[in-house]
């Protein structure tokens, strides 16, 4: 491709323009997710990972979740890197925080993840890794998408990279995840149902707690490509609720489909999010951090617990990214979304769904107390959200109607609770969030404005 060829459909308009706030995500079949961009994508990571290595073959980790087209996008991107002149270490399905550990653990200059998260089957992603296993620096996202306007060019085939598969992927990822809880506890006595989503998590995470000690019921642990995410995992966990209650288990965990995402179920079948989570990491250890990230999504219960506590709260935009932007700038460990992206950094160096997990079971069996009773005194205030799916992405914000409607909206809750309107990152849908003390009041108004918001999007 010629740089002056403005109508070519892989030409950016701007940088970044690819790169959204966790990496590159959309529907299979549909640029960016297809098999040719994923090639071009490959080879410009290569030229540029290439450009910053020391190394004369630098090598890059790759990892996927179990859909489908995952394999057809591994296939396009390491043919792209080696063609480069990049080695690729293939780890097969895998967590997203697996690959970010294991880029780490064999000295690889990029880590790529191929997977949608929480997204449904259709739907593909591909993020990256730097070296230290973070996200990638918008530098070299920006240094990536310049490369994307070039053509594949062979220079010497001497120069080609190669693949090879790391057989043992699986087996480090575990013995990783069980090094973060206490050596000298276990969890024999309990009886856990884990929820896998159909997702990569399906082998590692019942092995994790069955290593530990804990009898495991797993659940959806059967991917076939098309049902990950499909009614199970973090996103829809109503049959792990209903499967802990059967079981008469001690709680239950549910994983998202690259297993970043966390949520957890006490003995009753109550949901415990996110929120709960970082109550209970804040307040119930042994030492109380001196402060969390949460993000502008975190109820406002959280918020008034912490205050009592004497735990500093700071609240990020909506995001892992900017969660561990915040934790970064403050020196702090322990961050994350009501949606159960938990970020504990003296741990792993991103959200991992399988560890935070573990930092919830360590306070249990230190403290002697079933799940239940860490947050009997925690009671988040009615909270309705509501996502509006579009066929195209709009600003709500730049409708004078909505914004009416919303003025009006947190004038009627002024005191009593909070609205928050935001466009997702990752996918068209406009989140409509409404919180206050008043559950029929609450709901009443969300979807009464997510209904304006699809009114105006038509």
């Amino acid at each position: 491709m010629k740089k002056d060829d403005a109508n070519h459909p892989l030409r950016s308009e701007t940088y970044m323009s690819y790169f959204g706030t966790d990496g590159i995500r959309g529907k299979f079949g549909v640029l960016p997710i297809t098999p040719e961009f994923a090639l071009k994508l490959g080879f410009a990571a290569g030229k540029v990972i290439k450009r910053h290595s020391k190394k004369a073959k630098p090598v890059v980790v790759m990892g996927k979740d179990p859909r489908l087209s995952g394999y057809i996008l591994e296939s396009a991107l390491q043919s792209g890197l080696n063609a480069a002149g990049v080695y690729v270490h293939l780890l097969g399905p895998l967590p997203t925080p697996a690959i970010a550990h294991l880029t780490r653990a064999l000295h690889a200059n990029l880590g790529i993840v191929i997977s949608a998260s929480h997204n449904p089957y259709f739907d593909n992603g591909i993020k990256f890794f730097s070296s230290e296993g973070k996200k990638l620096p918008d530098t070299l996202q920006e240094e990536i998408n310049l490369e994307l306007e070039n053509d594949i060019f062979i220079e010497d085939t001497e120069n080609l990279g190669k693949s090879v598969r790391v057989d043992d992927a699986q087996g480090r990822y575990i013995e990783f995840c069980k090094s973060s809880f206490p050596y000298h506890y276990d969890l024999n006595d309990l009886t856990i149902v884990v929820d896998c989503a159909n997702g990569a998590a399906y082998h590692v995470g019942p092995a994790v707690f069955r290593e530990l000690g804990a009898k495991v019921i797993a659940i959806h642990n059967e991917p076939n490509g098309l049902n990950i995410n499909k009614g199970c995992g973090s996103t829809h966990p109503e049959s792990l609720q209903k499967a802990v209650v059967e079981h008469k288990a001690d709680l239950g965990i549910a994983f998202d489909g690259d297993a970043d995402r966390v949520i957890l179920v006490d003995k009753t079948g109550k949901l415990i999010d996110g929120d709960h989570v970082l109550y209970i990491l804040a307040t119930q250890t042994q030492k109380k951090p001196a402060g969390i990230v949460g993000t502008l999504m975190s109820n406002m219960a959280l918020e008034l617990a912490l205050e009592k506590a004497g735990v500093e709260l700071l609240r990020a935009k909506v995001g892992d990214r900017y969660v561990l932007q915040g934790l970064e700038e403050k020196g702090w460990v322990i961050g994350g979304e009501p949606s159960g992206h938990i970020l504990t950094l003296d741990k792993s160096t991103t959200g991992d769904a399988i560890i935070a997990a573990l930092q919830v079971l360590t306070v249990m069996v230190e403290q002697k107390k079933a799940l239940h009773e860490l947050v009997a005194e925690f009671k988040l205030l009615p909270n309705v959200l509501v996502n509006v799916r579009l066929e195209a992405m709009f600003d709500p914000y730049a409708v004078p109607a909505l914004v009416a409607e919303f003025d009006k909206a947190e004038q009627q809750l002024k005191g009593r609770g909070r609205l928050l309107i935001r466009k997702s990152g990752t996918e068209p849908v406009i989140r409509v969030m409404v919180e206050g003390n008043d559950l029929d009041e609450v709901s009443t108004l969300a979807h009464t404005l997510a209904d304006a918001v699809r009114a105006n999007a038509a």
